[in-house]
């Protein structure tokens, strides 16, 4: 990928007069650091965001975690509530039977 340097003409003379290997290679150090301390700078705001991206999972991961406990609790009760009926609902179906029998033998 070819870089592109505009310079205006007077700065361009100059240069001109200089040697520009000379120069970059006595700024390419600086140039290094600046793009290092770029990087280090985009790296940590990178992380700083997926560090709260993280934060946000973990709490809806600890919802869907109370969530399910209740929904657990809930089922467990529910199970509990369906047998008592189920039980009164036997019962009250012998109860009636019986009933049914007395009327029968009493006719």
């Amino acid at each position: 990928m070819p870089i592109e340097i505009k310079v205006e003409g007077k700065r361009f003379r100059k240069l001109k007069e200089l040697d520009v290997l000379e120069l970059i290679e006595k700024n390419l150090a600086k140039a290094e650091k600046t793009l290092q301390a770029e990087r280090e700078a985009f790296l940590l705001e990178k992380k700083a965001k997926l560090e709260e991206k993280l934060r946000e999972i973990e709490d809806e991961l600890e919802e869907l975690r109370a969530f399910y406990e209740k929904a657990l609790k809930d089922k467990e009760l529910m199970t509990s509530v369906r047998e008592k009926l189920r039980k009164e609902n036997e019962e009250l179906k012998k109860e009636l039977e019986e009933k049914r029998r007395e009327i029968n033998n009493k006719t």
